[in-house]
């Protein structure tokens, strides 16, 4: 039997994660969360057959106590907004990067084998050429984008000076059910399904021509949960995206015609640290792993359109 720990497992890619590993005949499935911004409600239905550690991963000593006897550390706490690492940058840092540098510790403390990183796109910054590949220079235009890239070099450092197995995987625009529309900081596509909802036009920073490689929640607990045990990838980096890339206005248009509805958005000025254009040159991974995205936008706005109804 393994043993997997989660961090962050309370959240949206975290308890989605945390779902993937449940998939695995006889995994032991721990997820460790503060609840800053996880609920347990997002485990609500699981929870009998996992553990839940309401714990800090900036506790050094208490994570190596929670890692002893893991194969494999999924770390996917975060505070995860380029917004709130601007307008509130101290607590980004300590969770984002003394965090970060944290868990490793306590991997390398506890034995773990491996370390799969939840690593971001946002490092990348504005590129001039589409689509983004691992081997550009990143050009991180936020406080976020840059504690996500020291963690990506944390890891690959631990990785050359103390032998830990780790994994990074750059996530592109993740969305899907569970995603927390409630905050100021919330992602884009969990603010459509709110306004949708509600009958309300959504308000778009920007022109609404920006583009990201949205990529469904389900599919990236799949790939993540892949990369556990994946040969040959150690020491790595690697976008996890579709590969494709749609304008905010594209996915508010796909998402009335879905409902049924005209509501016209709200424009208003560009958000300081938004990247112009974002699409995952997908090339390294198809070569180093199986995975392959399941759910196009479409079928994925649909699903998780579903899921808010049924939630509202």
């Amino acid at each position: 039997m393994a043993k997997y720990i989660v961090t962050g497992g309370a959240g949206f890619i975290g308890s989605a994660t945390v779902r993937q590993l449940l998939k695995v005949p006889g995994a032991e499935v721990v997820a460790v969360d503060n609840l800053f911004s996880g609920k347990r409600a997002n485990l609500a239905e699981v929870m009998e057959r996992i553990s839940l550690v309401v714990a800090d991963i900036r506790d050094h000593e208490n994570m190596v106590k929670h890692f002893r006897g893991a194969d494999v550390v999924f770390h996917l706490a975060a505070i995860p907004s380029v917004p709130r690492s601007i307008s509130d940058p101290v607590p980004s840092h300590e969770v984002n990067a003394n965090g970060c540098f944290s868990v490793l510790r306590a991997a390398k403390d506890a034995g773990v084998r491996r370390v799969v990183y939840a690593a971001s796109s946002s490092a990348y910054g504005d590129t001039d050429v589409l689509p983004k590949v691992e081997t550009m220079r990143p050009l991180p235009k936020s406080p976020y984008a840059v504690q996500k890239l020291l963690g990506e070099h944390y890891m690959a450092v631990f990785h050359s000076c103390f032998g830990l197995e780790t994994v990074s995987l750059r996530y592109f625009n993740v969305y899907g059910p569970r995603q927390d529309p409630s905050s100021a900081y919330s992602g884009v596509i969990s603010v459509f399904m709110k306004c949708l909802l509600a009958r309300e036009s959504p308000t778009i920073y920007g022109d609404g021509e920006q583009t990201r490689d949205f990529t469904y929640v389900e599919d990236v607990a799949a790939l993540t949960v892949e990369a556990a045990h994946a040969d040959g990838v150690a020491g790595g980096l690697f976008n996890a995206g579709n590969g494709n890339r749609y304008t905010l206005n594209q996915v508010w248009a796909v998402l009335q015609q879905l409902e049924g509805l005209v509501l016209p958005p709200v424009y208003s000025g560009s958000r300081p640290g938004d990247v112009r254009d974002s699409q995952a040159d997908v090339t390294a991974l198809r070569a180093a792993f199986s995975f392959r995205p399941q759910f196009g936008i479409e079928d994925g706005l649909r699903r998780t359109l579903e899921w808010y109804r049924a939630s509202s």
